[in-house]
This record gives structure tokens, C-alpha cells and sequence, in this order.
């Protein structure tokens, strides 16, 4: 099975392993030659502050998820280090529950894979908080990659 189009899911947390992210995403899709699809979810309140923070106005066009996820600044730092290694990659913004909007990026691209970063937890954290990388791996379309965010 060759691997053509791979979803990364972005999220509030994925500022602190955004360099693994790349490494990983990279490792993964420059070989197959693969197109990345940037997936950059933000909850809803997140999104209104993301917004106002980054000078767009509210009510413009130009406000949506998709501009506000191509200039946050993880996004923009993936795309960096995908440009720099020669990995084709589009961005896409989303407001909602990240594993929801993920899976459902997923099933509208086709992607083969998807990968999402997290951090360890023990499995009454997983029980008790929640996990959207537990529940995307869950629901994917696709196998999916997870890469833990490494101890500093």
C-alpha cells in the first residue's frame, strides 16, 4: 500500500513538539513522495482569541479558519521545515473537537495516514481527561501515527 496523502493533525498543544512533528511527518511523507495536509484545529474560543490576536477582523472574509491556521504560528513553523525538506503540504483550519474534525479530514481526503502528536498519560489520565489522539486512533479511516512529545 502506497502512501499518497497524509493528514497531521494540529492542535493548541502541538507548539511544544512541533519540531518532532516535523521530523516524523517528514521521515514519513518525503519518501513516498506524499502530499501533507495540515490540519490545524482550533476550539471554539481558542479560534475567537487566535483571530483577534493575529488582527483579522472578525466579521471580514478573510477570517476563516483556513487564513487563521495558515498564519498561527505552529502551522507556519510546520510549513517551514515541509518547504525546506521538499514536502508538498496544503493547510487547512477547522473550529470544533479536534478528533472529530481530524477523522473527518481524513475521510474527505482519502489520506492513508494520519498523524497526531500527544503526550504520555496513564491510562486513568486517558480515562479521566480524555484523549484526542486515543479517540482519533479509534475512528480514523486510516492507520494512524502517534508521535509522543519527548521529555524536556
Amino acid at each position: 500500500m502506497s502512501i499518497e496523502t497524509v493528514v497531521l493533525a494540529v492542535g493548541s498543544e502541538d507548539e511544544k513538539r512541533t519540531e518532532r512533528l516535523a521530523e516524523e511527518i517528514i521521515a514519513l511523507a518525503g519518501p513516498a513522495d506524499a502530499e501533507v495536509v495540515l490540519t490545524h484545529v482550533f476550539g471554539e474560543e481558542e479560534f475567537d482569541e487566535t483571530r483577534t490576536k493575529l488582527g483579522f477582523d472578525p466579521d471580514g472574509e478573510n477570517s476563516t479558519p483556513d487564513a487563521v491556521a495558515e498564519r498561527h504560528r505552529t502551522t507556519r513553523d510546520l510549513s517551514k521545515a515541509l518547504s525546506a525538506a521538499g514536502v508538498r503540504h496544503s493547510i487547512r483550519g477547522a473550529v470544533g473537537d479536534l478528533a472529530d474534525e481530524v477523522v473527518e479530514t481524513a475521510e474527505g481526503v482519502k489520506a492513508d495516514r494520519v498523524v497526531v502528536g500527544g503526550r504520555r498519560r496513564s491510562p486513568t489520565g486517558k480515562a479521566v481527561f480524555g484523549s484526542a489522539a486515543q479517540e482519533v486512533m479509534l475512528s480514523a479511516p486510516c492507520p494512524v501515527t502517534f508521535v509522543r512529545e519527548t521529555a524536556s
